[in-house]
């Protein structure tokens, strides 16, 4: 399997410490508080719930969604409903993507951002992780929808990863997918922070939706994890304020890297930037008990989610002051 961020049972094996602060994921760090579920959750095959795909289609503005057991299940799944293609990949960008679209017939190719508009005329799926992960690229959404219909026009698709997309809704493009060839999937582990749970969102076409569903089976998505997420989805009051508070939050991020030096990019919930050091950068901080996210194919840089309470802000802060006095 691929690397990952999260994998504190890795960090701490490696480096003997348990007093992590864990910046590696870019997930939430003030997720939303689960209510009690209901007891026979616990009991009932879980059946899907209607509400569950109401309440995603009225938050993403999508007109029809398929609950998935997150979205690497229809990463996965994906690349095995078309017949062999030619696939363009965003990168550098979030790299099961690539590994799956490699596979099953498939010829794929990884492409820059600067490169996408010549790939589309060229591939019969593009796959665009939108805003990108590591690096908070962004494709206007009029771009996507042009490449859309080109894709289309041919029977083609157009893939739009917006896991983090919760922070900049006016980029998405999941209204659009009632059109055939327009594939967009989003997570509620990222914005909402409950990435335990195991949860996101397909929308497309109809029938593509319906492929997708008999593919991934019955029963993708616990009863308590489906209780959790309507609860989420239907609690605007907490989205708002959340909104909000990532706003600040993630430019106190960026205006504290940048206060040593380090000029970043990202979303509300990470940083990223071509650190030239970064395998030195990545220990340094692995030696303070921060664990940051390392990347050397691609993107050779660092990702820095944020951090949990002004304890962690202020052990982020001592470790990169002692980075630049080294």
């Amino acid at each position: 399997m691929l690397e990952h961020g999260g994998n504190l049972r890795d960090a701490a094996k490696r480096f003997g410490r348990d007093d992590w602060v864990d910046l590696s994921t870019g997930i939430n760090p003030h997720w939303y508080p689960a209510p009690e579920v209901a007891g026979n959750a616990w009991h009932r095959l879980p059946e899907p719930d209607p509400a569950l795909t109401a309440a995603a289609a009225a938050f993403y503005g999508a007109p029809q969604m398929l609950p998935v057991a997150g979205t690497q299940a229809a990463i996965q799944a994906l690349p095995r409903l078309r017949a062999p293609s030619r696939v363009a990949v965003s990168a550098p960008s979030y790299a099961e993507h690539a590994h799956h679209w490699g596979g099953h017939g498939h010829t794929m190719t990884l492409t820059p951002y600067a490169e996408l508009s010549d790939a589309v005329a060229r591939h019969d799926v593009v796959v665009v992780v939108n805003p990108n992960n590591p690096t908070g690229a962004v494709v206007s959404a009029a771009q996507l929808l042009q490449w859309a219909d080109q894709l289309a026009a041919r029977g083609g698709w157009l893939v739009v990863d917006e896991a983090f997309g919760d922070t900049a809704q006016e980029n998405s493009v999941a209204a659009h997918t009632g059109r055939p060839g327009l594939i967009v999937l989003r997570s509620v582990g990222k914005f909402f922070g409950l990435a335990g749970i195991r949860l996101g969102f397909v929308a497309a076409h109809a029938d593509l939706l319906r492929d997708l569903a008999d593919l991934l089976g019955p029963w993708t998505i616990s009863g308590p994890a489906q209780q959790i997420a309507l609860a989420a989805l239907s609690d605007h009051a907490w989205q708002s304020d959340t909104r909000t508070q990532l706003a600040v939050h993630g430019e106190r991020l960026r205006a504290l890297l940048a206060s040593h030096g380090i000029q970043s990019s990202g979303t509300p919930l990470f940083q990223w930037w071509a650190e030239p050091q970064p395998e030195a950068f990545w220990r340094h901080m692995a030696e303070r008990g921060i664990w940051v996210r390392l990347f050397t194919q691609a993107a050779r840089g660092i990702r820095l989610g944020l951090p949990p309470d002004e304890a962690g802000w202020q052990r982020l802060h001592t470790a990169l002051s002692e980075w630049n006095q080294r």
